[in-house]
């Protein structure tokens, strides 16, 4: 449990609501792996702006549930905003791809959804 994520700011959020721990679990399972599908996607079809605006709408849930890959997501987001074709951002896209799955399937298998 929580080895690909932490829940010391969820639980801080939460206030001792376990409830509330697992809807926000929920959320994550309903909308990251979504928004990294999106972001893969876009980043294979070099779609600087959808790219950018898939890593901007995860960086809140990403940094929340404390994944360590805030600054790789922050880089592929800049990659999007800024059009840095000359770029290969993979790398670091990969990083973002296996920890958000990473913790999907632990998320999946703490809280039983």
């Amino acid at each position: 449990m929580e080895i690909h994520y932490k829940l010391y700011r969820v639980r801080e959020l939460a206030d001792g609501d376990e409830d509330f721990v697992k809807a926000l679990a929920e959320a994550f399972l309903g909308e990251v792996p979504e928004d990294a599908e999106n972001l893969k996607n876009a980043v294979a079809n070099k779609d600087y702006y959808t790219a950018y605006q898939a890593a901007h709408k995860m960086k809140p849930t990403v940094d929340l549930f404390e994944l360590g890959v805030l600054q790789d997501l922050i880089e592929v987001q800049d990659w999007g905003k800024f059009e840095k074709t000359g770029l290969d951002i993979s790398e670091k896209l990969n990083i973002v791809l296996t920890a958000v799955d990473n913790a999907s399937q632990e998320l999946k298998a703490d809280f039983n959804l």
